[in-house]
């Protein structure tokens, strides 16, 4: 579940920025500061096993890629930030992000070459409104780890079945491939890559 912070009217991202505290979970979703609840254990081992094995391919591979902590994805024509739950940025396109210095914030496709969310109660929020942004932001690759599943039955099928969703930008637009139980997820980000659906989505269970 996610909270609108007591506020009387919308704040500009500079606003946002200069308010959002030290520690704590926030994003800003068209001028408005939503608190996020602190992901839970099942949440955080997917995301720690995640970062891990992405972090191993990125050294096998030599990709220049890092993982930062807290940055911030921003698109350009909206007072909206996100704070994903792992975050890949290339660094050689940093010297053309005006905000990357003083707020650890990415605003342009080049910089991220994927990007994942781990679904929660807010699954809306991944499903929609950060698919939406992050497909016009022209980030290469977005997945969205469902492994409750949360989402909409149209998301994850019928019965509903933990689901990897991974969107490829094609053009301008996501194209959308999924995986579940033992099949192996397919990246074009990372085509080397050896994970099936059931090793991140059971992790931990």
């Amino acid at each position: 579940m996610i909270q609108a912070l007591p506020k009387t009217q919308l704040v500009t991202f500079e606003e946002f920025i200069k308010w959002k505290p030290e520690g704590g979970f926030y994003e800003l979703h068209d001028g408005e500061i939503i608190e996020m609840n602190p992901p839970l254990g099942k949440h955080e081992r997917r995301t720690g096993f995640l970062t891990i094995e992405l972090a191993i391919e990125c050294r096998r591979l030599n990709f220049p890629y890092f993982i930062p902590k807290q940055a911030l994805v921003k698109p350009a024509t909206r007072e909206s930030a996100y704070c994903p739950d792992i975050l890949l940025i290339d660094p050689t396109n940093l010297v053309n992000e005006p905000l990357w210095e003083k707020t650890s914030t990415v605003t342009q496709g080049d910089s991220v070459p994927l990007v994942i969310e781990v679904v929660s109660s807010n699954w809306r929020v991944d499903y929609y409104r950060k698919y939406s942004d992050y497909e016009e932001m022209g980030i290469k690759e977005y997945w969205i780890v469902d492994y409750q599943p949360f989402g909409a039955s149209k998301f994850v099928g019928e019965p509903k079945q933990p689901t990897i969703s991974v969107c490829s930008l094609i053009g301008d637009e996501y194209q959308i491939s999924q995986f579940k139980d033992n099949e192996q997820v397919v990246s074009r980000i990372f085509p080397e890559l050896q994970l099936t659906a059931n090793q991140i989505l059971l992790t931990g269970d």
